[in-house]
């Protein structure tokens, strides 16, 4: 069997035991942030450069190829129409368009040798846990937090810079292994 075979394989196991949605930055706000070159709110400005790092593009959750892709740095409330205190921060997209992570698609291959930081909440901004995950096991973390009946939802940020990254949700109607149904 190929690699690629493999891949494809694995890929497809994963998604079957995925429990929760990946939601990446929105393709309207990639959009303004490209166009308008400006923050959504914030209306600050937008700096284009050669990616130094990683990142990864918060709108198809893939690593730049430092040296070679440009991305585009802006101010992000990853809180905005969740909640009411706005806890904004730096993110990066690519500059050339790209396309939205699916939500059904588990936690990222190309973030998974990265340490992450997995921080669960509940509605009204309440942080009820973290985990500081290892490189492969940022999936495992999630579960174990969407395990807890009063988890709405988790940001996802990355270990090292600190940066966000994306949130997670259960899917509509998931239940957890309490018995609770959980809605989105």
């Amino acid at each position: 069997m190929t690699s690629q075979a493999n891949e494809f394989l694995a890929t497809k196991r994963h998604l079957m035991t995925t429990h929760f949605r990946v939601i990446a930055l929105s393709n309207d706000i990639a959009q303004y942030v490209r166009s308008a070159r400006k923050a959504p709110r914030y209306e600050h400005p937008a700096y284009t450069s050669v990616a130094t790092g990683h990142g990864p593009c918060r709108l198809c959750l893939r690593t730049f190829r430092v040296g070679q892709e440009e991305r585009i740095l802006f101010t992000f409330d990853p809180f905005d129409g969740l909640e009411e205190v706005p806890l904004p921060g730096p993110i990066f997209i690519h500059a050339e368009s790209c396309s939205r992570y699916p939500e059904e698609g588990g936690y990222p291959a190309e973030l998974r040798p990265y340490p992450a930081v997995i921080v669960a909440y509940s509605k009204g901004q309440r942080l009820l846990a973290q985990i500081n995950a290892d490189a492969g096991t940022q999936p495992w973390a999630i579960e174990q937090l969407l395990d807890r009946d009063d988890v709405d939802y988790i940001i996802v940020r990355d270990r090292e810079a600190g940066c966000y990254d994306f949130r997670v949700v259960r899917f509509p109607s998931e239940t957890s292994p309490s018995g609770a149904k959980h809605k989105c």
